[in-house]
């Protein structure tokens, strides 16, 4: 028989869980774990507020979305809209799902800012913004509020070579807010087989200038910070303080302390690509408890163990490869989705196709990041390396 949607809401409110905006509070102080939050309300309904922490799924992509924000069926969900009627229907549908413990807010956002609890008020992205990075927000791993996310972030690069140019063009394609490149060598007609931020008209110039200019016509969103200077133990520290990760895609020993070292002493991430001939590594150092470059490297190999692209060769698109996973492991470690490569290392052998997964620790007696390290400020890194080595 036809009912009216009045009573058709009112049959499936006796069917779902609504909980009031106080128990919501309580909850979300709480935060139970797998506890998610979600607002199904529209893009343009965000502009008076949302809740901290909310996903935002509008209505119509709820069902669609739900297993990639939250796969456990058992875990806690409380779905909220405006004034309570779409998130006891999106209740009801996801409890059809199999989701055990879904709850819908009574009065939707409307009660709880009526109740006098807070509301964030994100920025919204452009209308030029959400048409260019639709493909990334349609994720639910990243969302409006996550490509917002990565517009405020902040990522330095080492090196604008063979690695750090495929890092750079992807994280400026996904449009991380901020990119600063270091670099004080100049493209050369050698570099463009691998280097992909330079090409023939940019051969003889700084480097830091080819790929500002190159980065800057991928996205004029991206603001290009560039440093035509020699890192080194008087200067990594101010250039690496105002960045949430920075990116290695240095082939050096002493950088690759260097750069270890600053980032222990500051708490910043290091993620970390590596190749020799066919093989690549990546990891994330210095992230999530994991180890750093010290606990897995405490003193450099010999030389003829580590020769440079220029000695030992490499092609090029290999260098695409790991500075690819280079710049997905940066969108992980900015948004916090997935599993990151701290306490990890990805080697690829891409002369015979074999993918390996080496799992590292943390050394209790490690020189810089243990909890009685003897290395407390940075040293003199060409020294230690040319001793040690």
């Amino acid at each position: 028989m036809a009912t009216s949607f009045t009573d058709y809401l009112a049959q499936v409110k006796t069917k779902i869980r609504e909980v009031s905006v106080h128990e919501l509070a309580e909850m979300h102080k709480a935060q139970a774990a797998g506890f998610t939050l979600v607002d199904v309300r529209e893009p343009d309904e965000h502009d008076n507020g949302v809740i901290a922490g909310a996903k935002l799924v509008p209505r119509g992509f709820l069902e669609m979305r739900i297993e990639a924000l939250q796969p456990d069926r058992a875990a806690p969900i409380a779905l909220y809209c405006a004034g309570g009627n779409r998130s006891a229907l999106a209740a009801a549908n996801l409890q059809a799902l199999g989701y055990e413990h879904v709850v819908s807010v009574a009065g939707g956002i409307g009660a709880w800012s009526r109740a006098g609890y807070p509301l964030d008020h994100p920025k919204r992205l452009t209308r030029e913004q959400s048409a260019r990075y639709a493909r990334q927000t349609i994720l639910s791993q990243i969302g409006e509020a996550g490509q917002t996310k990565l517009l405020n972030a902040k990522v330095l690069i080492v090196g604008a070579g063979g690695l750090g140019s495929p890092t750079a063009l992807y994280l400026a394609a996904a449009g991380v807010g901020t990119l600063g490149i270091v670099d004080n060598d100049k493209a050369d007609k050698s570099n463009l087989q691998r280097q992909i931020l330079h090409d023939e008209t940019t051969v003889g110039t700084p480097k830091v200038e080819s790929a500002r200019q190159r980065l800057s016509r991928l996205n004029s969103d991206v603001e290009i910070r560039t440093y035509d200077t020699r890192l080194d133990a008087s200067n990594v520290m101010d250039i690496f303080k105002d960045y949430d990760v920075i990116v290695d895609g240095t082939d050096n020993f002493p950088t690759r302390y260097l750069i270890n070292d600053a980032c222990v002493f500051l708490g910043k991430p290091n993620v970390h690509g590596s190749i020799f001939h066919f093989d690549g590594q990546v990891t994330v150092f210095n992230h999530a408890g994991g180890p750093c470059y010290r606990c897995l490297y405490p003193e450099p190999p010999p030389p003829e163990m580590a020769p440079s692209c220029a000695e030992a060769g490499v092609i090029g698109a290999i260098c695409g490869v790991i500075g690819s996973y280079q710049a997905v492991e940066t969108l992980k470690v900015l948004l916090g989705f997935g599993d990151s490569l701290s306490g990890r290392i990805l080697s690829v052998d891409l002369l015979h196709q074999h993918v390996r997964e080496l799992k590292i620790r943390r050394d209790p007696t490690c020189l810089v990041c243990s909890e009685h390290p003897q290395i407390t400020e940075l040293i003199d890194y060409e020294q230690f390396c040319a001793v040690t080595m």
